[in-house]
């Protein structure tokens, strides 16, 4: 391959053909512009690099397993049982940039229509022997041949993968546009060849599977939990992108069936650490003695994330949601500010985009760029897109929705409906409006029952159909369902994962995420343009095209999210000062031998802990900006 500096900073090769004139080396690779970390960097900026080394976190995990395989659609896998490392991984302040991890440098052209990764020489699998360059083509061919179906999605753009040096692996890609794809292909987990050749990859397993990553299976009980103890010769521990993190020594995950009994144990202090997700149960049920007596500090980190779209989802496949109208009608009938204020104590903000949170949602009407693409489909797109922001249909919070409701019946006579003896009905069919509502958590109830009241207010017959886990995904691949709350996460580089949301091919694909049954040639196209997006100001504009499109179809009705995390974790524990900008992980934390003291004390006697951290600690972001809120 010539000279070449393989750790320089996006270092131009020299003195090489010229086929090869336009490719770089580098340490990192960021999906537009530079990588905020040199070469020379030692640790991330959210970390603390002299953070000790031991102690045991004690989390919780609710519903079961029955298998320690997270690749193929079989099974449930257990929570955290996926501890295969990646070519490379990411960072968490900064859009979409990668570091190498298993790969010590990595080599793109300025087309990035292939990527070679140079592995590093001091990786292993924790039975000693190398990863190698056999392990990373196997994971490929495997994840795509008898993986969950989205592999073969995610990674369909790959067209070959080929050893080009002892350690060196080159991949090469059909789709000449995606700047996304090295990316991507750095994210695989890379799987022990050797380990697999004796072993069916295609069925579950409840062997602990032979890993590279900092950590591996202590001991487990099935159903019940599962203990993972820090691996002490760990080949990739003092690397830059590990520093200061993965700093227990056991990590155990209990299995709950109920969340009520996780937040009881974590009241009495068999759990360590719980994020709360329900707002009334942080609102009212942690006014409780380790709380008040600072054992159990309880804080709100805030985030700069993007927190997606959280929703109910028609399931467009069905006659009865196909026609938009009735969508958008439906919606009305949401009362989001009686729900906030009432049940969530007024903490939710109210979603209406599928890029929430962040610079890619779509506000105001289309301008420039944004502008400029959706002119192409102008022809094929509502008005609306061009002349009306989208915004959710809001009331007073009063729970009277006369106002809305009379705008959903004009919605639904346009398209067809009306009311016959106090049901609505099709005008042309004389069928009436009834659909389920398909529910996996007891705690959705409380949401969705006044939401049903409302749609019966309009002569709908809504039933509402709660069931366990594997019932509910069991339907959700079989497509078995007229109307669910479903979400999907949002980073903020997006990309191939849209067409698993979004596009048609992913309408009948039942490993992909498009519950709705999107199937239109416009979100087809933008999906690609978004993907093939140039630089970062492309991206976002693209982006926001596409989810304005989305939501003037009205394939869902917005719920709500939450800027920043609720957190409550025993006083034993210490975290980094500064934060990352998508909040705290448990990753970063460790273990502080005097809190665990002083706690220990404070227990025995019954006391407030001295000393103690404040209950919502003051926190800044690494950029350096104040985020209290």
């Amino acid at each position: 391959m010539g000279s070449c500096i393989v750790f320089g900073w996006v270092a131009i090769l020299a003195g090489v053909p010229a086929v090869w004139a336009q490719s770089q080396v580098s340490h990192a690779l960021a999906m537009h512009g530079q990588p905020k970390y040199g070469p020379d960097f030692r640790h991330f900026d959210y970390v603390n690099p002299h953070a000790p080394k031991g102690g045991t976190m004690r989390l919780a995990a609710r519903g079961t397993f029955d298998s320690f395989h997270p690749f193929i659609p079989k099974g449930n896998a257990a929570f955290g049982s996926s501890y295969f490392e990646s070519l490379l991984a990411q960072s968490d302040d900064e859009p979409f940039t990668m570091y190498g991890l298993l790969a010590a440098s990595l080599e793109v052209p300025e087309d990035r229509s292939w990527v070679t990764f140079t592995l590093h020489p001091e990786a292993r699998w924790h039975d000693g022997q190398p990863v190698t360059v056999e392990d990373v083509i196997w994971s490929l061919e495997v994840l795509k041949r008898d993986g969950r179906p989205f592999f073969r999605f995610y990674y369909g753009s790959v067209s070959g993968a080929e050893k080009v040096g002892e350690r060196q692996v080159k991949f090469t890609f059909s789709d000449k546009s995606n700047r996304e794809l090295p990316l991507i292909i750095g994210q695989m987990p890379v799987l022990p060849k050797h380990y697999w050749a004796s072993r069916d990859f295609t069925r579950t397993t409840l062997e602990p599977p032979l890993t590279s990553g900092p950590y591996r299976v202590k001991d487990f009980e099935p159903a019940r939990f599962v203990r993972l103890e820090r691996v002490q010769d760990y080949w990739g521990k003092d690397l830059p992108v590990n520093v200061g993190q993965n700093n227990f020594d056991i990590i155990r995950t209990d299995y709950y069936r109920d969340a009520t009994v996780i937040r009881t144990a974590l009241k009495a202090g068999d759990v360590d650490y719980h994020n709360e997700n329900i707002a009334k149960v942080w609102a009212l049920d942690y006014d409780v003695p380790p709380v008040r007596k600072g054992w159990i500090v309880k804080a709100k980190i805030p985030h700069e994330r993007p927190t997606g779209m959280q929703a109910f989802v028609f399931n467009t496949r069905r006659p009865v949601f196909q026609d938009r109208r009735v969508r958008q009608a439906l919606a009305y009938a949401f009362d989001f500010e009686w729900t906030n204020k009432t049940l969530f104590f007024s903490q939710y903000a109210r979603t209406e985009s599928f890029f929430s949170n962040s610079e890619l949602a779509s506000s105001g009407v289309p301008e420039g760029e944004e502008l400029e693409v959706l002119e192409r489909y102008r022809d094929r797109l509502p008005p609306e897109v061009f002349t009306t922001p989208y915004r959710a249909p809001k009331t007073d919070g009063s729970g009277w929705l006369r106002d809305n409701l009379r705008t959903a019946f004009a919605l639904l006579k346009d398209a067809g409906w009306e009311v016959r003896d106090f049901k609505l009905v099709n005008v042309a069919t004389g069928e009436p409006m009834q659909f389920e509502i398909l529910l996996v958590s007891p705690s959705f109830e409380r949401v969705v029952l006044p939401f049903v009241r409302n749609l019966k207010r309009l002569g709908i017959e809504p039933r509402v159909r709660l069931v366990d886990q594997s019932q509910y995904i069991n339907r959700l691949r079989a497509f078995d369902f007229d109307f669910l709350v479903g979400g999907w996460g949002q980073a903020e580089s997006p990309g191939n994962e849209q067409r698993s949301f979004w596009s048609s091919a992913a309408a009948q694909s039942p490993s992909a995420r498009n519950y709705a049954g999107i199937e239109d040639p416009v979100i087809d196209e933008l999906i690609e343009l978004l993907i093939q997006a140039p630089s970062r100001e492309s991206l976002v504009a693209r982006t926001r095209a596409l989810d304005r499109v989305l939501l003037h179809g009205y394939y869902v009705i917005p719920q709500w999210h939450l800027r920043f995390q609720r957190i409550l974790y025993w006083n034993k524990f210490s975290r980094p000062e500064t934060h990352s900008k998508y909040g705290t992980s448990t990753s970063y934390w460790w273990y502080d031998a005097e809190k665990a003291a002083r706690l220990k004390a404070a227990r025995d006697a019954d006391e407030p802990m001295s000393s103690r951290t404040p209950q919502e600690p003051s926190v800044r972001t690494v950029q350096g900006k104040d985020t209290r809120r």
